[in-house]
């Protein structure tokens, strides 16, 4: 497979989904006037700079800087499949973008991986579609991988934990069974609890009545549901307990959150 350096390209997002033996290889002693970003699916890749080596697997994001020196290709003896897009420089925001000249960053296997897949997707689909904001559909996938990633470097968390706090906002409104939670997530439900809790500082009861409460608030102050009927949106079937839990966490009822947050438009 040939070398990819057209400046017909830059401006734009430009690209594609590889997958090579070890004979493919790209080398730019000058580097490209945009960002490259690669993602490997399967197999084992390398990227090289002037000062910096690194392997990618499974899972793997590295990000080149624009003008800087690299190489990159198949490990011997390996194939790589990987998806790839350069984006021009200033497009996605720099705070999203490393300050080193090559990055990488691993994904496990789990929502964020499965995230980030969808992304990688539209992306490919939206430039070979060609629709008429199609760069800017691009650029709107990219920011949201670099905003994944930005997110997994701030929050630190073990993926297990991770992917426990995705598992518990797509199930919000249904009874926790921490059993069904933990064998989901691959621990034991002891374990998990002890490590969620190590990790965030709440139990896993807690960070759920938390999430709820934080949306029921919202929905007190942008909709006209009725107390009620927002403790069941959220997932409580026990109104007296939905009440105990919005002062817990708000520090006052839903009607008198909500008096003072109509209050407040009004002034």
């Amino acid at each position: 497979m040939g070398r990819i350096n057209d400046d017909r390209f830059y401006g734009i997002v430009f690209t594609g989904h590889f997958q090579v033996d070890d004979s493919y290889v790209t080398h730019r002693p000058n580097g490209r006037n945009d960002w490259l970003i690669a993602y490997t699916l399967d197999g084992r890749g390398y990227f090289s700079t002037a000062d910096v080596y690194r392997e990618c697997g499974a899972g793997d994001i590295a990000l080149l800087q624009p003008g800087a020196t690299h190489t990159y290709g198949t490990m011997k003896g390996e194939t790589w499949n990987f998806v790839w897009a350069h984006f021009p420089v200033n497009s996605v925001g720099d705070h999203l973008l490393p300050v080193d000249p090559l990055y990488v960053q691993h994904i496990d296997a789990g929502s964020l991986r499965t995230r980030i897949d969808e992304a990688f997707g539209r992306i490919l689909a939206d430039s070979r579609e060609r629709s008429q904001y199609w760069n800017e559909l691009c650029l709107n996938s990219i920011r949201e991988i670099l905003m994944l990633l930005s997110q997994q470097r701030e929050r630190k968390l073990d993926p297990r934990i991770a992917e426990t706090l995705h598992y518990l906002s797509v199930h919000m409104r249904q009874p926790l069974q921490i059993d069904r939670l933990a064998k989901t997530i691959g621990l034991s439900p002891s374990r998990l609890s002890h490590l969620f809790k190590e990790q965030t500082g709440l139990s896993i009861i807690d960070t759920l009545n938390r999430m709820r409460i934080l949306q029921a608030a919202l929905l007190l102050e942008h909709t006209h549901l009725s107390a009620s009927e927002v403790a069941y949106e959220v997932g409580f079937h026990n109104y007296n307990h939905f009440m105990n839990q919005f002062r817990k966490w708000i520090g006052t009822t839903p009607s008198a959150y909500r008096r003072a947050k109509t209050a407040e438009l009004e002034i």
